[in-house]
């Protein structure tokens, strides 16, 4: 049984609650998203698995996932971008926001979402569990895809790829 981290709006820990439970409730709880740019400044991004619990199927950012109680966001990020992507990479932390949606399924997303950046040049080696495909895209390319078929992008990622701090996020 997974247990999220929740918290305050400051990221003040206040307790753990299962991963499951959390989401029905929409209890604020700490996660993180990763963005992986390659040298040419495009964005790795990926399409979420069919059988994943909510948002199957839509394309987003590059891995995001919860830390574990008494894990460090930095290391939680390196440990989920090799479990999904295949990629060994010191990921560092770009900016957070906090963002509340429903999501299918009855569940409701609260998080405060930590956005890390690396920089990585090649292809992922993708956990069929966790993604089916992925592609490197320009920001611009992104945005465009995003204005003309938002259905097909998850929630969190389309307000990271509109949040003012992503340029300088892009930058790495």
């Amino acid at each position: 049984m997974e247990h999220v981290i929740l918290v305050d709006e400051h990221d003040n820990e206040l307790g753990t609650m299962e991963k499951m439970e959390a989401h029905r409730k929409g209890v604020l709880h700490r996660a993180f998203s990763v963005l992986v740019f390659n040298t040419k400044g495009e964005m790795l991004i990926q399409k979420r698995a069919d059988c994943k619990y909510h948002s199957a199927g839509l394309w987003t950012n590059t891995c995001c996932s919860h830390p574990r109680p008494g894990e460090q966001v930095e290391a939680a990020a390196k440990r989920r971008l090799k479990e999904e992507m295949g990629l060994d990479l010191r990921p560092s932390r770009s900016y957070s926001f906090i963002y509340r949606t429903k999501l299918d399924g009855g569940l409701i997303e609260h998080e405060l979402d930590h956005v890390l950046t690396a920089t990585f040049d090649g292809e992922p080696d993708i956990n069929p569990d966790e993604a089916q495909d992925w592609q490197y895209i320009s920001l611009p390319e992104l945005k465009d895809k995003m204005n003309r078929e938002p259905e097909n992008f998850t929630h969190w990622f389309k307000l990271i790829v509109n949040h003012p701090q992503l340029y300088k996020a892009a930058a790495v």
